[in-house]
């Protein structure tokens, strides 16, 4: 599919890009709905912080677990994004079920994926990207190892010269995976020659994929199938004799699936193989043994098309080892699976079923031939996206999240139906919890056909009923996937930020979406590709504008494959209602896609009816590469120059075609080495800045031009910020009613804070018996005791009629952090001092003479906060400050200018002339 298209949520045979599935609560309808809503998710009523790209891309995810053999421990996978590395790096976890303990057992920047217990739980197996101890050249990227979860350094168990492909403990001392064969005395000539010339659909010289098995304690490995094709998917029997393997006959089975792959059960002892299933439309995409061994489950894509499996829903079988007998399990669900995966119970199996916004989990229960279907109740259970469970199957772990709450993980015991006692065990992205959350709905309407279509609904922050915003459509990618309701932010589709920004985002499951059964995903073959999901996004539209929510003037979408797909038809089909386009790898024009996709014919043939050889003009009439003159919204295209699934030459020809007719703004940005999911940091934020760039420029009218050749955090920088400061005449405050200069206080989180310490002109309006050398006005005030502290903020009080205080350590410690380039001693030393000499430059400090010689005027030293935050200066050097300390005793926080800029282990204290205060306002 696009992504497929941009898939999100599996019901079709190929599921392209990757999974991202996000959560959805809503709103309590208006006065004339006609059909039921929901009401909508909040948050609590606190100031909250707004979102960065930043912080979208950089967020951490969790996945992969497997619970150990006693059910006592869980591994799993956490995954980030790296600056550094400019990728994503991702390392393995041990949790303790019982305690919630939570132990990382590897640290690098490197990649780490596929966790397995050893059967008797002693050893953890995983694959893994990280160097060899010995680096060898020749050997694949990724190799399998071993880790001892309980103490141990993980080590190597292959140097294999290709990566493996899947792999699965027999036996506390076997293994048996998949890979490519070894390189032919062919490849390894041509890779003399430095020859990388590609032959298409080359199967004669295509390394085959066969089994093999790996011996744990001499790392011995043995070859267990000779076969010449490409096996796909396999799983081991439960006693390691038996293997039942699907294998592609050729290369091509993505574009145009005329010959279907094969299925064998192979007597791995032996060797003999047996063909299964032959003549059959069963092509399948996992096998699970059932744990008596008495047979497997099979998932497979169902579809009506006699040929093409591009838009299917996933069904089950089962294949029963003694008799040979395979029959269709009746799942009692229309939908199908929502994975192209179950979960072995001893008693059956669980899986994820297909149910619109939102996923159903279930147990099936095996009697004889028939599943009995009970649907898993609990308090979390309509929002679960993914689970494991243990061997015996009476715990599960899970994946929790709404639209409006980013996804944690859980523990909880299943009995029988119900999830019992659930327990948080992740706490991914904590810092989530201070930004503002857009509320969200599920919404209803009536689209094409007259039938319902269920769609999500992102709202403006600072919502208020009875007004009117602006709206982005925001379609997914697929067409063949969803929007869930679960959290749901990526470099594709950043709706928090276009919500901060004060606009609905609308996210449709337009017909051809999946989770919503076979018809609906199929509805759009045969030419409606384009013509039911733009009527369902149009009638989605009207129905929010009926609604009141939304600005009929101020509409623009965006989104990515088959979102920015339909995206570019929306302003194509109704050019005077978007004014805005973000479009990232959508197509413009299908005749050059049919051939340069890697699964072009089975995806253009299937939804426009025939192939461009076959009617090149339905092409034409389809494409609206052809009516891109009707364009009157400014459009901003994204593309990677690696893409297989949209060719990057249909971004150039969209980007040519609005520039040569001029008569929209139009930017077009190649990110080098791309495929069609960008997988570079560095790519990633530029294609979110940019496109909230030209959002601002050209829709919400808030753009200001960026100087490039300034900046950020340079002494002109904060020196622009320095001139924001309150100012009375040339001293730093502000004059209260009754004349008396005071701090100026700004925002950081929930609290009013100094800009700088307390200056000595303020303090003087407070003392007026104080004196000081002219010219030292806006100098901190220092060598103040406590109780003199404290007297100022009660007279503070007194004057201003509003609650002053000192600052308390739990609140403000973070701030206090220790910082380079602030006035302590490592910077009058010239460079970083380490305690010894430190100690042995007080002498030469003291030859100054003046008792606070060291300080500088408040604000002489870069501030900190960010973008949008004002600066706060001096936190880490000129004077430590009196703060309430946890145990209510008076202590100092912050640098000071006689002290090392490193705080650890310094030998002693500010001196008494180097400390001073800065004040909250507010209880």
């Amino acid at each position: 599919m696009k992504g497929g298209r941009m898939r999100k949520a599996w019901l079709g045979l190929f599921s392209g890009f990757f999974l991202l599935l996000f959560m959805v609560a809503a709103i309590k309808p208006g006065p004339n709905l006609s059909l039921a809503q929901e009401k909508p998710s909040s948050q609590a009523e606190k100031p909250a912080k707004l979102w960065t790209a930043e912080d979208i891309i950089l967020a951490e995810s969790a996945a992969n677990w497997e619970i150990s053999p006693d059910g006592k421990w869980a591994v799993w996978v956490k995954s980030r994004m790296d600056k550094e590395k400019n990728g994503r790096i991702s390392n393995l976890f041990l949790t303790n079920l019982e305690t919630r303990k939570e132990t990382q057992l590897t640290r690098t920047s490197e990649n780490h994926s596929r966790p397995k217990w050893s059967p008797d739980g002693s050893l953890i197996s995983f694959l893994s990207s990280r160097p060899l101890p010995k680096p060898k050249p020749e050997v694949a990227g990724s190799q399998l190892w071993l880790i001892n979860p309980f103490g141990g350094e993980p080590y190597p168990l292959t140097e294999l010269s290709r990566g493996i492909r899947n792999y699965y403990w027999i036996d506390n001392e076997t293994i048996i995976f998949s890979a490519q064969e070894d390189p032919t005395w062919y490849e390894q000539e041509l890779k003399k020659k430095k020859d990388t010339s590609q032959v298409i659909d080359d199967v004669e010289h295509e390394p085959p994929v066969r089994l093999f098995k790996l011996t744990v304690k001499d790392k011995k490995i043995t070859r267990l199938t000779d076969n010449k094709d490409f096996i796909s998917v396999w799983a081991p029997s439960p006693n390691g004799k038996m293997a039942v393997s699907s294998h592609q006959q050729y290369l091509s089975f993505e574009w145009d699936h005329r010959i279907l792959p094969k299925t064998f059960l192979f007597n791995l002892e032996t060797g003999e193989k047996k063909e299964l299933f032959a003549g059959q439309r069963i092509v399948p995409q996992s096998f699970n043994w059932a744990k008596d061994g008495s047979g497997f489950y099979l998932i497979t894509p169902f579809s009506s098309d006699p040929r093409f499996f591009t838009a299917a829903i996933a069904v089950v079988y089962f294949y029963e080892l003694s008799s040979g007998r395979l029959a269709q399990v009746n799942l009692d669900w229309p939908n199908g699976l929502a994975e192209r995966d179950i979960t072995i119970t001893p008693d059956g199996f669980m899986a994820l079923l297909a149910n619109g916004v939102r996923l159903k989990l279930a147990r099936y229960t095996k009697s004889g031939w028939e599943w009995k279907k009970t649907e898993i109740r609990g308090e979390q259970a309509a929002n679960i996206f993914d689970f494991a469970l243990s061997e015996d199957g009476q715990k599960i772990v899970y994946l929790y999240t709404t639209a409006s709450l980013p996804p944690q993980w859980y523990a909880g015991s299943l009995v029988q139906e119900a999830i019992v006692g659930p327990v948080q065990l992740t706490n991914l992205n904590p810092s989530f919890k201070d930004k503002f959350i857009a509320k969200t709905e599920v919404v209803r309407w009536k689209g094409a056909l007259g039938e319902e279509i269920e769609g999500i609904l992102y709202y403006p922050k600072d919502f208020q009923p009875g007004k009117k915003y602006p709206l982005f459509t925001a379609p997914h990618g697929g067409p063949a996937g969803a929007d869930m309701d679960a959290w749901d932010e990526s470099y594709a589709y950043p709706q928090q930020l276009i919500c901060q920004r004060g606009a609905f985002v609308f996210k449709p499951n337009y017909h051809g979406s999946s989770n919503y059964g076979l018809k609906f995903v199929e509805s759009i073959k045969n030419g409606k590709y384009y013509e039911y999901p733009i009527e369902d996004i149009e009638k989605g539209v009207d129905f929010l504008i009926g609604r009141g929510l939304v600005d009929p003037e101020k509409i623009g979408s965006f989104g990515w494959s088959n979102g920015s797909i339909l995206s570019i038809g929306l302003c194509v089909h109704n050019p005077k209602r978007y004014k805005v386009i973000g479009a990232g790898a959508g197509d413009v024009e299908f005749i050059s896609d049919w051939a340069n996709v890697d699964f072009g014919h089975s995806f253009d043939t299937f939804y426009f009816g025939k192939s461009p050889l076959e009617d090149p003009l339905l092409y034409v009439r389809l494409s609206p590469f052809f009516k891109l003159d009707r364009v009157e919204a400014p459009t901003i295209i994204f593309f990677g120059t690696e893409d297989r699934n949209v060719p990057t030459d249909q971004g150039w020809s969209h980007y040519r075609a609005l520039y040569h007719l001029g008569k929209v703004p139009v930017k077009f940005i190649l990110f080098p080495g791309e495929p069609h999911g960008l997988r570079q940091f560095s790519h990633q934020l530029r294609k979110v800045e940019e496109e909230m760039a030209w959002f601002d420029q050209y829709f919400f009218k808030t753009y200001q031009a960026k100087n490039e050749a300034f900046k950020e955090d340079s002494p002109l920088s904060w020196s622009l910020r320095l001139k924001k400061a309150a100012r009375d005449g040339a001293l730093y405050g502000v004059k209260v009613a009754s004349g008396q200069l005071i701090p100026e206080v700004i925002k950081r989180g929930n609290l009013s804070i100094g800009r700088f310490e307390v200056t000595r002109a303020q303090w003087a309006a407070f003392d007026p018996a104080y004196r000081f050398p002219a010219g030292t006005e806006n100098y901190p005030i220092n060598g103040i005791s406590f109780e003199k502290a404290q007297a100022y903020v009660e007279w503070l009080t007194k004057i201003t009629g509003e609650p002053w205080r000192l600052p308390k350590e739990e609140e403000v410690a973070k701030l206090y952090e220790p910082r380079s380039e602030e006035n302590t001693l490592d910077y009058w030393a010239g460079y970083q001092l380490n305690p010894d000499d430190a100690l042995r430059l007080q002498a030469k400090v003291k030859e100054l003479g003046d008792s606070a010689g060291l300080l500088k005027e408040a604000g002489s030293f870069p501030g900190v906060g960010s973008e949008e935050e004002d600066y706060l200066f001096d936190l880490g050097g000129n004077v430590a400050e009196w703060v309430i300390g946890k145990d209510g005793k008076p202590k100092t926080l912050g640098g000071s200018a006689d002290r090392p800029a490193d705080q650890k282990g310094v030998p002693f204290d500010p001196a008494p002339e180097y400390i001073g205060l800065r004040v909250i306002r507010g209880k």
